[in-house]
C-alpha cells in the first residue's frame, strides 16, 4: 500500500476516533466535512491532526477549527478537565475565576470551563460580561482564587482563540499570586491535560456563580488610585479599544480619575469579534490605528491611546510634526514610519516604557524596575544613574512580574510589545488601563508646564543619549525555516555589526532559544516569537548626543539601525 495512502487512513481514523468523543455537534459537523472532501482534503486533515495544541508563551492559543490542533469545545473542556485535576493534585484549595473576551467561543469555553470545574467540586466564580484581561488577573488576587483563566486570543486574528492560566497566591507564591503560569506548573498542567480519558467521562457541573458588576467597579477603583489624585487632569485624549473589550472600563477610569472622558472612534467601539475595520487587529500593525488618529486630528486631542483587542497592551500617538520624519516615526515595535497620518507617530512601546519609568521615578517611587532582553537597555542606564534596583528578564509578563527574585519590590515593569504593568500590587501582569491612565497623568502633568511627550523625550535622550530601537519581523509558513536560521547563526555568529567588532555574543540556550549580538554601541536579539510563526531580531543602536543636538543624533542613530537592519536582513537570509 502506498505511504500516501497509509498516512490519509491513519489520520481518517483519528479522526473518527476524534468524532465519536467531541461534545460539539457544530464542530463533529465541521470535521465531516472535511473527511468527506479526501482525498483532495488530506493535508488541511493532517494540519488539524498535526499534534495537539499545548501550552506555550500565552497558554493555549489556535485557530478556531476541530481536531486537537484548534481551539474547540473538547480541546477546552479536555484543557479545564487537566488544570482542574492539576490544581487538586497540588492540594490548591478555593475557586476558579474565569473571564472572558468578546471573540467567537469565548463565552461558551468560559462557561465549559466552569461546568467541568464545579463537575469537580471546586467552586467557579465567571465574570459577569465580556471584561479585559487585567480584570481577571485582578480578580485572581482580589477574590483568592486558586487559579483563574482567562479566554483570550489578545491581538491574534479573528479566526483564533487562546485560553490563559494564571495561579494565586497558594500555589503561584508571593510573586506569581495573580500572575501567568511559568514552569515546572505549565509542564504539570500539560501532563494533566493529557492523562485526561474520554470526555464523555468528564463530569460537568453548574456553570457556576456569575459575578456582579462589583467586580469590575472594584478593579476601576483601585485603577484610578494609581495615579496622583492631585495631578493636572487638562488633557483631551482620543480612543479606540480596536472593536475588543476595553472601551467602558478604559472610559469608566478616566472618569472616576477627573480626567474628561475620551473620545472614542464610534466605529470600532463595540465589541466585535469579526475586527471589520483592520486587517489585523494589533495596533502595532500599519493601519490599525488610521480611524483613531483621524478622530484625535479632528478633536483636537492631546494624545490618542489604543488597547488591544483584549485590553492588556496600550499604545500611545502623539502629534509630532517637527520631528514625524526625523524622530524613526512608526508604529512600536516593526518599523512602519509611514503607519500614522502626518503630524503624528506611535511612540514605540520602548519609548512609552521609559516615559512611564521616568515619571514613577519622579514621583518618588523606589523600588525595582524591569524589563526584557530584548527592550531597550535605557531603563537600565536611568536605573544606574538614580541609584534604583534594576533587572531584566525572558520575553513575558509572567517573567517580568517575578524579576529579581524578590530581593527588592517590583514597583514597574515593561516590554517593548506595548507591555506596562505601572501597579503589580494592582494587577501582576501587564495592564493597558491602569497604563493609560498613568500616561494621561504624565501627558496633563507636562501640558500643564506647556510641554509634550516628545519633549520629554527630547530630555531623556539629551541625558542618556538616543537609544534607537527597532525589530526587523519574519513571518514563515514552515517553522524548520525559523530552526534552520537560528542554527546557522550560532554556527557563523557575526564578528561585527555595523562595522564595529562584535564585543559579545550570547547564546541563552539550554534556558531560551536566543542569541544576543553587542558592539560598543549596538545590541541585537534574536529570538523565535513565542505566539506567532516569526523570527524575530530586535535592533538598537545608542548615539551620544553632542552640544544638545538631539534631533542630529536621532537622525545617525537612525540611519545606524536602517543599516544594522540591512544586515541582519542578510544574516538571517529568510
Amino acid at each position: 500500500m502506498p505511504a500516501e495512502t497509509t498516512d490519509i487512513d491513519d489520520i481518517r481514523e483519528q479522526a473518527r476516533r476524534w468524532l465519536d468523543d467531541d461534545p460539539d455537534p457544530a464542530s463533529r459537523a465541521e470535521l465531516r466535512a472535511v473527511l468527506d472532501r479526501l482525498p483532495a482534503s488530506a493535508p488541511e486533515l493532517a494540519d488539524r491532526f498535526a499534534g495537539p495544541l499545548t501550552f506555550g508563551t500565552a497558554g493555549l492559543r489556535g485557530p478556531l477549527r476541530a481536531g486537537p490542533n484548534g481551539m474547540n469545545l473538547a480541546v477546552v473542556t479536555q484543557a479545564a478537565a487537566g488544570l482542574v485535576g492539576w490544581l487538586a493534585a497540588q492540594g490548591g484549595t478555593g475557586p476558579l475565576v474565569i473571564g472572558y473576551d468578546a471573540r467567537h467561543g469565548s463565552r461558551e469555553f468560559a462557561e465549559r470551563t466552569a461546568q467541568v470545574a464545579t463537575g469537580a467540586g471546586r467552586p467557579a466564580l465567571l465574570l459577569p460580561r465580556p471584561l479585559p484581561t487585567p480584570v481577571l488577573a485582578y480578580a485572581v488576587r482580589h477574590l483568592g482564587a486558586v487559579a483563574g483563566v482567562m479566554v483570550t486570543a489578545s491581538h491574534n486574528p479573528p479566526q483564533d482563540n487562546g485560553y490563559k492560566v494564571y495561579l494565586g497566591a497558594e500555589l503561584g507564591g508571593t510573586l506569581g499570586a495573580g500572575a501567568q503560569i511559568v514552569p515546572p506548573a505549565d509542564a504539570g498542567i500539560e501532563a494533566a491535560i493529557r492523562s485526561v480519558g474520554s470526555l464523555a467521562e468528564v463530569p460537568l457541573g453548574p456553570a457556576g456563580q456569575v459575578l456582579g458588576d462589583d467586580l469590575a467597579a472594584s478593579y476601576v477603583e483601585r485603577a484610578t488610585a494609581v495615579i496622583d489624585p492631585a495631578g493636572s487632569r487638562d488633557l483631551a485624549v482620543a480612543y479606540t479599544p480596536l472593536h475588543g473589550v476595553g472601551a467602558a472600563v478604559l472610559t469608566a477610569a478616566f472618569a472616576r480619575a477627573g480626567f474628561p472622558v475620551p473620545g472614542v472612534v464610534p466605529e470600532q467601539a463595540e465589541p466585535d469579534p469579526a475586527f471589520p475595520t483592520v486587517s489585523f487587529p494589533n495596533p502595532e500593525e500599519p493601519g490599525a490605528v488610521d480611524r483613531l488618529v483621524a478622530l484625535a486630528e479632528a478633536t483636537g486631542a492631546d494624545i490618542a491611546i489604543a488597547n488591544d483587542p483584549d485590553a492588556d497592551r496600550c499604545a500611545v500617538a502623539v502629534r509630532d510634526t517637527a520631528r514625524a520624519a526625523s524622530a524613526g516615526g512608526g508604529v512600536a515595535g516593526p518599523a512602519q514610519p509611514d503607519a500614522a497620518p502626518p503630524g503624528w507617530r506611535m511612540l514605540r512601546g520602548d519609548e512609552v516604557g521609559v516615559l512611564l519609568a521616568d515619571h514613577l521615578m519622579r514621583r518618588g517611587v523606589t523600588g525595582l524596575y524591569a524589563t526584557t532582553i530584548v527592550s531597550s537597555s535605557l531603563l537600565r542606564a536611568m536605573c544606574a544613574a538614580r541609584g534604583l534596583p534594576y533587572d531584566e528578564t525572558l520575553t513575558g509578563f509572567k517573567w517580568i512580574v517575578r524579576a529579581g527574585g524578590g530581593a527588592e519590590p517590583l514597583v514597574f515593569g515593561y516590554e517593548e510589545a506595548l507591555g506596562y504593568c505601572v501597579a503589580p500590587e494592582h494587577v501582576r501582569d501587564k495592564d493597558g488601563i491602569t497604563a493609560a491612565l498613568t500616561v494621561a497623568e504624565l501627558a496633563a502633568g507636562l501640558k500643564a508646564r506647556g510641554r509634550t511627550l516628545t519633549d520629554r523625550l527630547d530630555e531623556l535622550a539629551a541625558e542618556f543619549g538616543v537609544h534607537h530601537t527597532d525589530q526587523l519581523s519574519v513571518r514563515v509558513d514552515d517553522l524548520r525555516l525559523i530552526a534552520d536560521a537560528m542554527a546557522r547563526i550560532r554556527a557563523a555568529t557575526p564578528t561585527a555589526l555595523l562595522g564595529q567588532p562584535v564585543t559579545e555574543a550570547q547564546d541563552l540556550l539550554p534556558e531560551a532559544d536566543v542569541v544576543i549580538l553587542r558592539t560598543g554601541a549596538a545590541r541585537v536579539v534574536i529570538r523565535p516569537s513565542g505566539t506567532e510563526p516569526k523570527l524575530k531580531a530586535y535592533l538598537e543602536v545608542v548615539e551620544p548626543v553632542a552640544a544638545g543636538d538631539v534631533a542630529g543624533a536621532r537622525a545617525r542613530a537612525r540611519d545606524a539601525v536602517a543599516t544594522l537592519r540591512t544586515e541582519m536582513t542578510k544574516t538571517l537570509n529568510l
